[in-house]
């Protein structure tokens, strides 16, 4: 079975390290070798740093980057007590994409409720949450630019 990259929310340093490389092992098909030689580091370093959490913090973008998602980042903002939402660029939504955002909603709100009612971890609740606002934050910004729409640049355009 397959992960819901989106859903997951890392609870440590080493745990989001982890993440970030299981997500290119399994969606970008790279071994830890390969990831290290992407970063232009020993493998051996690699290891020591996803066993210890302790990767130097100019190298975390790198990883990340090279990964193809920000695991490290979401934990470091989380664990100051800050939440990221990424900036949404602004597309026309679909109705599967609006039913998305709504199932998302009921979830966080139905997240909070077993919360409440001790029923339910807030780890588990936090990442419901944050997934909700990350969705609405991008529906936010396709409502905020109806008006003005943002320039469509392709690739082939330059």
């Amino acid at each position: 079975m397959r992960r819901d990259w989106k859903r997951i929310q890392p609870n440590s340093l080493i745990t989001a390290l982890r993440l970030c490389k299981d997500y290119a092992i399994e969606r970008k098909r790279l071994s830890v070798e390969r990831i290290a030689d992407l970063m232009g580091v020993t493998h051996d370093s690699l290891y020591k740093w996803l066993s210890t959490g302790r990767m130097p913090a100019l190298l975390i973008p790198v990883y990340e980057n090279t990964c193809g998602i920000q695991f490290v980042t979401k934990w470091l903002a989380a664990s100051s007590g800050k939440l990221i939402i990424d900036i949404p660029t602004g597309k026309t939504a679909s109705v599967d994409e609006t039913q998305a955002l709504q199932g998302n909603l009921t979830l966080a709100v139905s997240s909070l409720i077993q919360f409440y009612q001790g029923t339910e971890g807030a780890e588990s609740t936090l990442a419901v949450i944050q997934t909700a606002l990350e969705d609405l934050a991008g529906h936010r910004s396709n409502v905020s630019t109806f008006e003005t729409p943002q320039l469509d640049f392709k690739d082939e355009d330059f």
